[in-house]
């Protein structure tokens, strides 16, 4: 199989689809592997250093579209790379489809077959794809937030650990999961006041015996959800609906009621974001003011520190990205349910349930598709 790798183009996007290590992967496989020249420089990895690895360097994206059997890529495609798919054509990237319905549509009108990281399950029901995102994304939170709460950046001017004769800030974590705990940890590294809100009792019991006495566990209600918030110095936003929008958890009303230069940070915003008042932001202009709450709602947070997410993400999606080039996509999906679950289009079909939900498309399965 030919393996194309475009250099990414969203703002300030640095991450690559494939490292060089997992291009020389591909290449020992038998597969032929062309890597956009600049693809990886940005963290470090150079076109030589992909040739040394057996890749061929080629100079545009028009070409790698144009000539590869699957294309991987780490974002989105933006809507001149959707133009550029053809029909039949594999796509394996995180794609993040309940809150872009143009997306959606470019995509079925392609008639690719579009694989998305971050509905790949295992054998645990967790997320292998999106994990080490999270975790990054997770971490960095905690230091966006604590930038944005200094003065300068708009926020009250509140260190998050405080110093001794002075209260530490109030974070509040909203979600259990992958993000979330490494959100808690980072913030009780700070010695910040943690709380996380979940509904998952068992989850909640979880990060009881995991973090101990130092972190207060809430079982999320309306009311929780309002006493917690208000009275928070930063809020992380961390809740996922698997390839589905993400709720609207905390409302304007909420965030309105928050002190003056408070922050939250909307690492949901790839689903659409968990506060009311949540809108995309870059790297470039990470934050604005609304309700008087300086809000962090950067697309792409884990592009911010690309080296440590490319070779990150690429340990999770490399025996993936193998089976896909090995077997060709029916014969890796009809093999791997977990792997058969990140398939969200097919040649113009939209086949992940909460997607077809959420944009109003007829859902039509993979198993379906596959003849199981």
């Amino acid at each position: 199989m030919l393996v194309g790798v475009p250099k990414e183009i969203k703002t300030l996007e640095f991450r690559v689809g494939l490292t060089t290590g997992s291009a020389e992967e591909l290449v020992h496989h038998g597969h032929q592997v062309i890597v956009q020249s600049g693809a990886g420089e940005g963290i470090g990895l150079s076109d030589q250093m992909y040739r040394d690895a057996g890749a061929e360097i080629v100079a545009t994206a028009e070409e790698i579209f144009e000539r590869s059997d699957m294309v991987v890529k780490v974002k989105e495609p933006q809507p001149n790379e959707c133009k550029m798919l053809r029909e039949g054509q594999v796509l394996f990237t995180y794609l993040h489809l309940a809150p872009d319905p143009e997306q959606t549509k470019l995509l079925k009108d392609s008639g690719c077959i579009a694989i998305a990281y971050e509905t790949v399950t295992d054998d645990n029901g967790h997320l292998p794809l999106l994990s080490p995102m999270s975790e990054v994304a997770g971490r960095m939170s905690i230091q966006a937030g604590a930038h944005a709460l200094e003065k300068h950046k708009g926020g009250s001017g509140m260190l998050l650990g405080g110093v001794p004769g002075v209260e530490a800030a109030r974070v509040v974590v909203i979600g259990g999961g992958v993000v979330g705990t490494n959100a808690i940890r980072m913030a009780m590294g700070m010695e910040a006041h943690v709380t996380v809100l979940d509904r998952s009792l068992a989850r909640l019991k979880e990060l009881d015996f995991q973090f101990g006495c130092m972190l207060n566990t809430i079982y999320s209600t309306r009311e929780a959800l309002w006493k917690h918030v208000t009275t928070a110095d930063l809020v992380i936003g961390a809740v996922l609906v698997p390839g589905a929008a993400a709720p609207k958890l905390v409302t304007r009303e909420m965030l309105a009621a928050m002190r003056p230069g408070s922050v939250v940070v909307d690492v949901a915003i790839d689903q659409g974001g968990c506060f009311e008042t949540s809108r995309a932001t870059t790297h470039s202009d990470p934050t604005y003011v609304e309700e008087g709450v300086v809000h962090y709602c950067v697309a792409n947070m884990p592009g911010g520190v690309a080296r440590t997410s490319t070779f990150a993400l690429n340990n999770a999606t490399l025996p993936y990205t193998l089976a896909l080039a090995d077997k060709g996509y029916k014969e890796a999906l009809t093999d791997d349910v977990h792997l058969r679950r990140g398939l969200n289009v097919h040649c113009g079909d939209i086949t992940y349930q909460a997607v077809a939900d959420v944009l109003g498309y007829d859902y039509v399965s993979t198993e379906n598709i596959l003849g199981l």
